[in-house]
């Protein structure tokens, strides 16, 4: 398929350490066992480490090595913060003006060479991007449908509710949510699952299980095709 038509979702989350990498990489790799091309994108990342090559994000390096075709780092990561904290915090520490522009810029390129771009957000829906730029106005600038992910663990329910409602009333599109069992020990998590499929507004698009401490995004994909057909408008 052409660039012009490219597929294209943001993944976005109910907190901070919910799962949205490991549920974005295993997304992307079941977009791929569909035979589609798949890039990912992490537009503004706080917490990069300075290497040879420059900042780099742990995050954003795991998205940029389940592209296919591959994809430049910098068009991967076009914001990369050092310190490990709120991104508006971090941009000011590093004395950097986060924007838009270059952000869509950085994705037409990946969509120009790719049937599918995943874009990771930063923390949850309202953490904001950077000062004066929301989640909401990332989705209306790439046109992204959303894809919310709900970490498994108390409070969840509330978080999950009050994600959705707030994205549905920042007028973007929610395409469905996908449960992430972040704590192994959460009890009751069915009954919980359960709830959350009568209490939100969209279909849940798969249920990503406890990965351990390296997860392996080719098995977890298994868990998404329901999710990877959302993606892909099948």
């Amino acid at each position: 398929m052409t660039a012009s038509v490219a597929r294209r979702v943001l993944v976005t989350g109910t907190d901070t350490g919910v799962g949205k990498s490991v549920a974005s990489v295993a997304l992307m790799h079941a977009l791929r066992a569909r035979g589609l091309r798949v890039r990912g994108m992490k537009p503004v990342a706080a917490g990069c480490d300075a290497t040879p090559h420059g900042l780099r994000n742990e995050d954003a390096l795991v998205l940029q090595a389940a592209s296919d075709p591959p994809a430049a780092y910098a068009d991967v990561n076009p914001w990369a913060l050092p310190e490990p904290t709120a991104p508006q915090l971090a941009a000011r520490a590093a004395g950097v003006g986060v924007a838009l522009p270059p952000i869509v810029a950085a994705y037409a390129r990946l969509a120009a060479e790719a049937d599918v771009v995943v874009v990771e957000g930063a923390g949850g829906w309202l953490s904001p991007l950077a000062d004066g730029i929301e989640h909401a106005d990332l989705a209306r600038a790439l046109q992204l449908p959303v894809l919310l992910v709900v970490g498994l663990r108390l409070g969840c329910l509330s978080h999950a509710r009050l994600s959705a409602r707030t994205i549905i009333g920042d007028g973007c599109r929610l395409l469905g949510w996908v449960g992430c069992a972040v704590d192994p020990g959460f009890a009751r998590g069915d009954d919980y699952l359960d709830l959350l499929r009568d209490a939100l507004p969209v279909p849940c698009l798969g249920v990503v299980p406890h990965a351990g401490a390296v997860p392996d995004p080719g098995v977890l994909a298994g868990s998404l095709h329901a999710a990877a057909a959302a993606v892909a408008g099948d």
